[in-house]
């Protein structure tokens, strides 16, 4: 597979493809990062919706609930998740209907409730997240183990010198 400046490859356009020589260096790596993403995101959907019937939405509010066995409020998975309360909500009704997921009265606030895996969620899940790690693994095997481990360093040093303002953006 030939690789071009330009971020095609084999004949096939990404959003890497926008870039020129005249883009900045970090408009490049942002676009870079995205159109790496995007195409693992577009692979993983497929292959979720494919062998589990289950979209990626859904996977990953399943995901973030078997790190917590408590449960997590509403609120806490929209800002994990990072989607609006409603989307979280018609996720939750949908689980819930398949007895995947329950909500249940928060611990610590009587007047809130708490949404946790089910035994059959828990059980769901743990078989998918093993066939998730490995079509992940599958997909990276041709990054050789070294480059992978220099690029997770980078990332994180990256994350961490981010200029990211709250709140609303400046005129």
């Amino acid at each position: 597979m030939s690789k071009r400046e330009d971020g095609e490859q084999g004949g096939e356009l990404d959003l890497a493809s926008r870039l020129t020589r005249d883009h900045h260096q970090s408009l490049k790596l942002w676009l870079r990062m995205l159109s790496c993403t995007v195409r693992i995101e577009n692979e993983i959907r497929t292959r979720l919706r494919a062998q589990f019937g289950i979209t990626l939405p859904r996977f990953d509010l399943m995901a973030q609930l078997e790190r917590h066995p408590d449960g997590l409020r509403m609120g806490e998975l929209s800002k994990r998740m990072m989607v609006t309360g409603g989307n979280v909500t018609g996720i939750t009704d949908q689980l819930e209907r398949e007895q995947l997921v329950v909500r249940v009265p928060d611990p610590h606030d009587r007047r809130a409730w708490a949404v946790r895996l089910t035994p059959a969620g828990r059980s769901a899940f743990a078989a998918m997240a093993a066939v998730h790690e490995r079509w992940i693994d599958e997909m990276l095997a041709g990054f050789p183990a070294e480059d992978k481990a220099s690029l997770i360093a980078l990332l994180a040093s990256m994350k961490e010198t981010l200029r990211v303002e709250e709140g609303p953006a400046a005129p």
